[in-house]
């Protein structure tokens, strides 16, 4: 018996060594911290429990091999903020963390285990891509990867954290995912690197401006969260996680909320502008109804003249979308739609009911959106919301004109509560447009067409964009005072606990992609 202790004590001591002060030195001089580092900071202390870790050292059928135990990869689960997750780290000190046939089969392993047992995945990226040495068997363990993204969608949460580099076929496994983090200035993804960008266009590009936080984070919106170091960046990945059940069968974590339901918020009452044009900043509104203040905002810098994120209304886990009025006037247009489109289908996937905060003039107009098609992107923020069967409730808060005002969880489309303060003002169109419209003749022919028109649109506020009006109509189901905001929307999303809603049978519906 001794002796066969001794072995396995020298099995592990091999392993240990592996991960001497030179592997840490070296990760962290890119400023970087180590594969294995990085899952003890996401793991609450001492429950990680590695899988395979004595997987053969990395070898490969043709060029350069390396001696190492776990082929890249380090693999596992453990608790986090007390409940159960899996997750893999790749380690690039290992052949650059590149995925080769081994490598795939740990993180398969991880996505299978993870759908068997209702648990999040988080894929700690950091990878030269497919290991070149290995060929097409390389490749096809990113499509093995692909395939397990795909079925546990709208199943298991699944988060990608880009590290590092993610490059060529590896970007399409956190593109598959539901959220994806990167940390600044140490990750980039692109499909094809600068060096092709410069061979096939003759065009030179860093590998920041190609793909990098900056770029994803603003532009291309591939990146959800942003942030400046691999610490803070997992610390993010727990609050995200603090939000999301474990699987789309439970509900999101409730918690016990010493916030008062019946707070009565009378700043609310002004916030507003009497001016219709004048901008305001809508997270003002959000952190006077939710718990403490408190939201983890999603795609921040991305599309901002829409707000998405999740917070929590007395201890309940809500999804809020909101017009931003101080960006683009609040308009919708391409990227804002896709971005709320997204987020509403994450949150009526995993349970999480959606309010929506509404100041929506209409959708941007312009040659440059028609042309890419916001016609069919604006119709998948319309289909999304219609779609959701989560409890949906509409507080519109100044302008909610046209199509934009359907589209934003109108009750024809399916809300379940639709509540409007004093200021709001829904109408087919904003006041100037209508007037300019329908008394074209009478401005043309009047000697002071200013005055005039400063009239009949006072007139037509009053007799059409009046709010009342649709509350007489049903359209919303009541005008409230501003300041019991908070009380109205927690106390219908108490009447909507038990909301069941039945779609017609069908393999799925076509999303206008």
């Amino acid at each position: 018996m001794r002796k066969i202790y001794e072995q396995f004590v020298a099995r592990e001591n091999l392993l240990n060594k592996q991960y001497d002060e030179a592997y840490y030195k070296k990760q962290h001089q890119r400023g970087k911290l180590t594969a294995r580092e990085r899952i003890l900071l996401l793991f609450d202390e001492g429950t990680f429990e590695e899988t395979d870790a004595y997987t053969p050292p990395a070898t490969a059928s043709f060029g350069k091999t390396v001696e190492a135990f776990g082929d890249g990869v380090v693999t596992g689960f453990g608790s986090v903020n007390g409940r159960l997750v899996y997750a893999f780290s790749q380690d690039f000190s290992v052949l650059g963390g590149s995925l080769g046939t081994v490598h795939a089969a740990k993180i398969v392993k991880i996505q299978d285990m993870a759908l068997k047992t209702g648990a999040p995945v988080v894929g700690l990226i950091d990878s030269g891509g497919a290991r070149i040495q290995e060929g097409v068997s390389s490749l096809n363990g990113y499509a093995d990867i692909f395939k397990r993204n795909v079925m546990s969608s709208g199943v298991i949460p699944q988060i990608s954290v880009i590290m590092g580099p993610a490059a060529g076929g590896a970007v399409y496994s956190p593109a598959l995912t539901d959220f994806i983090f990167m940390t600044a200035d140490t990750s980039y993804m692109f499909v094809t690197g600068p060096n092709v960008v410069k061979e096939v266009l003759n065009e030179t590009v860093s590998t920041e401006d190609l793909g990098g936080a900056s770029v994803h984070g603003t532009k291309s919106g591939v990146a959800d969260f942003v942030y400046n170091d691999d610490e803070n960046t997992i610390l993010g990945v727990k609050k995200l996680l603090s939000y999301l059940p474990s699987n789309n069968m439970e509900n999101p974590p409730l918690i016990q909320s010493e916030d008062p339901v019946s707070r009565v918020e009378e700043s609310l009452r002004n916030i507003v502008p009497d001016d219709p044009d004048k901008p305001y900043d809508v997270k003002d509104i959000v952190r006077l109804i939710v718990d403490k203040g408190e939201f983890l905002e999603v795609a921040e810098n991305h599309a901002a003249n829409i707000f998405t994120a999740f917070a929590r209304l007395d201890g309940q886990v809500v999804g809020i979308v909101a017009n931003q009025p101080k960006v683009m006037a609040g308009t919708l247009d391409i990227d804002s739609s896709i971005k709320a489109a997204r987020f509403i289908n994450i949150c009526d996937s995993f349970n999480i009911p959606i309010i929506t905060l509404e100041d929506v003039p209409g959708f941007l107009p312009g040659t440059d959106q028609e042309h890419d098609g916001i016609i069919r992107h604006g119709a998948k923020l319309l289909y999304a919301y219609t779609y959701a069967t989560v409890p949906k409730i509409t507080v519109i808060l100044r302008k909610a004109y046209g199509g934009a005002y359907i589209v934003m969880n109108s009750k024809g489309i399916g809300g379940d509560f639709s509540f409007a303060w004093p200021t709001a003002e829904i109408a087919v169109m904003g006041p100037d447009g209508a007037i300019a419209i329908l008394y074209r003749k009478e401005l043309k022919e009047s000697e002071n067409p200013t005055v005039l028109k400063k009239e009949l649109t006072q007139k037509y506020r009053e007799e059409v964009t009046n709010p009342y009006i649709a509350d007489e109509k049903g359209f919303v189901d009541e005008v409230i005072d501003p300041a019991l905001t908070r009380h109205k929307i927690i106390r219908s999303l108490k009447t909507l606990e038990r909301k069941t809603e039945y779609k017609p049978k069908r393999k799925h519906g076509n999303m206008p992609l």
